[in-house]
């Protein structure tokens, strides 16, 4: 692989995708906060079921202005961490280098853009069961796929791309499955289906994945959440379908029992991603004029959580 990567946020996902990527015989830099020292001195160690394996060495960094011009700029940080992008990404990213945004919700391209340019970002979406367990210690537990499309102003639907297709090679050569799409935002919404009925109501009804499937009740509200994502997608030209839903509730059924990033994050009394992830699609429904009550009431619980959890409003 002749491309450099850097890994901006060596979590559960950048650090599980930038270990891959490694493990390949990527050039990868990896920025660390707090697990910087055990990293640097033990290297990042995988567990999954895949095959356990330990990187004993990576190039690990504290300090941005330390790490070398990257060709690729992964973006794995958490959407509440966004307003360190303007200091983070410029020194990193070569002038020709792209940024792949590995983010939930809605909206974070544009901010990237703002920074970089809308020509140099790709977004991505992940469809992956991954825990951060400890200091350089993350536990893959089950799917691992990632759907990358490029971004252009307003969301314009932009095609596949010999960039694209480039940097998918290197990740299906570390062994993650990439789709490529044509139109981000189909797939963010899509992505959403999941996202906000299970990272949401994991929080609200403190329950993991197996149980909140596996409860009547809790799955007729799932699924009406779902259609509120489906009809809010539909206000702004993108169709999703009974066959999404059906594919996102047997997907979530065969999956290992999970403990989602958001349940993680409120757990470990971390802001939760409320307006990526929910606050957004809810301002875009009453922008339009879209009934999505159920939506509302799961924004105003996760609100009050977040602040009686962390003192956010």
């Amino acid at each position: 692989m002749s491309r450099r990567y850097a890994i901006l946020g060596t979590g559960a996902i950048g650090g599980y995708y930038g270990a891959c990527l490694q493990r390949a015989g990527a050039d990868v830099h990896f920025l660390l906060r707090s697990d910087f020292d055990v990293v640097q001195q033990q290297g990042l160690r995988i567990d999954s079921p895949e095959g356990n394996f330990v990187l004993p060495q990576v190039h690990a960094y504290q300090d941005v202005s330390t790490m070398p011009a990257c060709d690729v700029v992964v973006v794995a940080l958490k959407t509440t961490q966004n307003h360190y992008l303007p200091q983070l990404l410029p020194g990193v990213l070569k002038q020709d280098g792209v940024v792949v945004l590995l983010q939930n919700g809605l909206n974070g391209e544009p901010r990237v853009a703002e920074i970089v340019g809308s020509d140099r970002v790709i977004g991505g979406l992940c469809f992956i069961c991954s825990n951060k367990v400890g200091s350089g210690h993350i536990r893959h537990l089950d799917y691992k796929a990632i759907a990358l499309g490029e971004y252009a102003s307003d969301y314009e639907p932009k095609g596949i791309t010999k960039r694209l297709e480039a940097i998918a090679h290197d990740f299906e050569q570390a062994g993650v499955p990439i789709q490529l799409t044509p139109d981000l935002m189909q797939a963010r919404w899509r992505k959403l289906l999941w996202n906000i009925p299970f990272n949401g109501l994991s929080v609200v009804l403190d329950a993991f994945t197996d149980a909140m499937i596996g409860h009547p009740a809790v799955l007729t509200l799932v699924e009406d959440l779902m259609w509120e994502v489906v009809a809010i997608a539909a206000a702004y030209g993108r169709k999703l379908t009974r066959a999404d839903i059906d594919t996102m509730i047997s997907e979530t059924e065969a999956m290992q029992p999970y403990r989602t990033s958001m349940k993680i994050d409120y757990d470990s009394k971390r802001p939760l991603e409320v307006e990526a992830i929910v606050g957004c699609p809810l301002q875009m429904a009453q922008a339009k004029g879209i009934p999505a009550p159920k939506l509302a009431m799961l924004y105003q619980q996760l609100l009050f959580l977040n602040h009686e959890n962390v003192g956010e409003v």
